[in-house]
């Protein structure tokens, strides 16, 4: 199972697979066609409460996944990450992201569990 985490302003590439954008917010100044997402599972994200906690600088990014974690649990968000696990066993996945930390964002989370 290939997926992997990227920012969405970097130009798409052909070893993408189905391009998933995971923030709640559309990314500022990137139009839809540049962006070419495929999918945008908006029950995927963090709720606006966690959102603004982390990025208030409140707690850890290990906390920060713990809580995000969590939240996936419920049942809309547990459903659409089924979904979106079947989708990357039959093929490449690329979650797509403005942060311009990546690799400390709920992305990276959506990743590991994807390939747990």
């Amino acid at each position: 199972m290939s997926v992997r985490v990227r920012r969405i302003y970097e130009p798409p590439e052909p070893q993408d697979g189905v391009r998933v954008l995971v923030d709640r917010l559309w990314p500022r100044g990137l139009s839809k066609a540049d962006a070419r997402v495929d999918e945008w599972p908006k029950g995927l994200t963090p709720s606006n409460e966690l959102r603004r906690w982390y990025h208030a600088g409140e707690g850890s990014y290990d906390e920060f996944a713990d809580r995000y974690e969590a939240e996936l649990t419920a049942p809309e968000a547990a459903e659409l990450l089924d979904g979106l696990r079947d989708t990357a066993r039959r093929g490449p996945v690329t979650l797509v992201t403005a942060s311009r930390t990546p690799q400390q964002s709920h992305a990276t989370v959506l990743a590991r569990l994807l390939t747990a």
